[in-house]
Order: structure tokens, then sequence, then C-alpha cells
């Protein structure tokens, strides 16, 4: 994937920009980026797209530059656009759209009249009603989701009684957040599964026993982060023991194991 792309150059946020904590990275980074067209023409055309697929990830202010955003990667030969309406780092929209199901359909919507490309809506955690959002954004048009993006957290400094953070808060990723993942993977995969959208599992997975549990939950494939600051080979890791996996329960194909999870028939609202 493509860094977090807006219209016009963004510098980020002033450091610190992260701060590890324990089971996790916090980070503010502020969608730091050299603009869309930069992208385009600079960035895009050095890539070797023979053995890679890339997805580009736009954010904006509004709703027109989502739109503005995605229309200029719709002629570049980017495979997906991921539309990045959950970053919470930013002040100026992120966190408005994403946690508004009605306005994150109308950038779905947005987007969707100007591409033909797959498209993939990044949901936060940091919302009232994952599943309404996924509705509106799958009627909206919504190809595919990315289940989830980082829950917002707050690290401080005892001895200068400040956060760590120049943001003062940033988006918390790492196996810490892993639980809360895969609640919302599961959630989301009830709304997809009648329309068979595909769901991309993400927060805190850094080996294959991560990687099935969210495939168990509901998501098509993956996604790491802050697992490869861990570990720069775990992908490799993680595909070798999938394989194994599949090998080891005479699973056909990795579709057997989305989906499979067997929820208890006694569940109380009460925790």
């Amino acid at each position: 994937g493509l860094n977090g792309t807006t219209l016009e150059p963004r510098l980020g946020n002033a450091p610190h920009r992260l701060a590890e904590t324990t089971d996790g990275m916090l980070n503010a980074i502020g969608l730091q980026n050299p603009g869309v067209d930069v992208i385009v023409q600079e960035i895009l055309p050095s890539l070797d797209f023979s053995q890679t697929r890339f997805i580009a990830n736009v954010s904006g202010s509004t709703v027109e530059e989502y739109r503005e955003v995605t229309r200029r990667f719709d002629d570049s030969p980017i495979d997906a656009v991921e539309i990045n309406i959950s970053c919470p780092n930013v002040k100026e929209g992120g966190v408005a759209f994403g946690n508004d199901p009605e306005m994150s359909a109308r950038v779905v919507e947005a987007c969707r009249a100007v591409t033909a490309k797959p498209l993939i809506t990044k949901l936060s955690p940091n919302q009232t009603d994952i599943q309404r959002n996924a509705k509106c954004c799958i009627e909206a048009g919504s190809d595919a989701f990315a289940v989830i993006n980082t829950v917002m957290g707050m690290a401080i400094d005892i001895e200068t009684r400040r956060p760590v953070l120049h943001n003062n808060q940033g988006g918390l990723s790492g196996p810490a957040i892993k639980p809360i993942a895969l609640l919302k993977v599961h959630e989301v995969y009830q709304v997809c599964k009648p329309h068979e959208i595909p769901i991309i599992g993400q927060g805190g997975i850094v080996d294959t026993e991560d990687a099935i549990e969210f495939l168990m939950a509901g998501a098509t494939a993956v996604g790491l982060g802050t697992g490869l600051f861990y570990d720069p080979l775990c992908c490799q890791k993680i595909n070798r023991g999938i394989t194994k996996y599949l090998d080891d329960n005479d699973l056909p194909h990795i579709n057997a194991v989305t989906g499979s999870l067997e929820m208890h028939a006694e569940s109380s609202a009460f925790t």
C-alpha cells in the first residue's frame, strides 16, 4: 500500500509522532505526504507493478477532496483505492467522516462516482455502531473493508507532566488492540456475508495464530503494520504458517477458514 495521500502536500504533525507502549505503539503522523500529483506523476512511475499490487490510500478534509484525489488516481496503474475515512490524527475532518455513517457513505459515494477501481473503506473502531456504518458504505458502493484502524490513546511523560506525543493523542496499534479488532471484524462480517463483501482484518497481528483468528472471525485477508516493527520477515512466516495450518487440517483453501468461527449459543450483553 501507498502512504495516505491528500490533495495538497501535508507536513504532518510536529514531533514527537511515535511512542512505544506496552504491547503496542502510538502514532500521530498527521498524514505527511507530498500530495496526489507528486505521487501519481513521480512516485508511481518508479514502482514495479509486474509482481506487486499497489493500493492507494486517500484522505481529505471535505467530500470534494476525497473525490478529487480518487479521480486523479483513476488513470494511474494502482490496483485499488482505500478510503481513509477513519484516520484519527487529522483535525480537519478525518475522524468526523469515519464516525458518522451518513458522512462515511457520502465519501464512498463521491469516490465511487469517479473510479471503477475497487474501493476499500477503512473503518474506525472509535465509533458507536460499526455495523450501521458498514451497511451505509456498502449501499454507497464500497467493494471491501479494512477493519480496523487504530484506537485512540495517549501516553504521558511523568517528568514533564505532558503528553509524549506533540499532538497530545494518537492512534494505538499493535497486539494491545487485537481483541478489539477481532470483535469488530466479526461484527462487520455479519453485515458483509450476505453481499460477499471481503474484509481485510488488521490490528495487532504478529504471527500465524493471530492471522488465523482474524480469518475465523470473518476476514478474507489480513494486513500488518506494527508487526513489521517486531519482525520485518513476519509476513513470510505467517504465509508459511497458514499453508501449514491448511495442510494439517486438510483444508483446501484459505476461504475454508474465513468466517468459520462458531459462537457459543448463550451470549449476554452484560460482561
